[in-house]
């Protein structure tokens, strides 16, 4: 079922934040400390409110990984990072979503996951321009056949 939910912070769209978005899906950039320590940190969020990937159909799944390349794709062409993370947790909020995220040796909790305590200060980076972001994001998924 994708039906929203009221409690859901990822059913509520925060504007502001969305990168992108078809009718399926949106990429919005990571809020808050995240969003200072993590250039680049985005979440590919299904609109519907389903908590495992085998809850959508084949197609679906399909698009929704597209939608989680192209972001990958876009962030290392622009941000040139040493590695990209790609996770599904839902632990926390059991809400379908992709967390891409661009890392650097130098990040400060490299190698380890970012949700880890930090090892180092790190360097911190500069987002790229979202207008930048966003046409790179809709031209992947034009070559691909997965636009909007």
């Amino acid at each position: 079922m994708t039906t929203e939910h009221p409690d859901c912070p990822l059913c509520r769209r925060s504007e502001e934040s969305i990168l992108w978005q078809d009718p399926l899906c949106r990429i919005e950039r990571a809020g808050g400390e995240e969003r200072a320590r993590f250039a680049g940190y985005c979440r590919v969020i299904w609109h519907g409110h389903v908590a495992e990937m085998t809850d959508l159909s084949a197609s679906e799944r399909r698009h929704l990984m597209q939608v989680v390349f192209a972001v990958e794709a876009a962030l290392r062409a622009l941000l040139r990072p040493d590695k990209i993370n790609l996770a599904s947790l839902g632990n926390q909020v059991p809400h379908m979503h992709w967390h891409v995220i661009p890392r650097w040796r130098d990040d400060g909790y490299f190698p380890a996951s970012i949700w880890t305590p930090a090892q180092a200060p790190g360097v911190r980076r500069t987002w790229p321009e979202t207008a930048v972001l966003r046409t790179s994001i809709e031209r992947i998924l034009a070559e691909e056949g997965a636009g909007a």
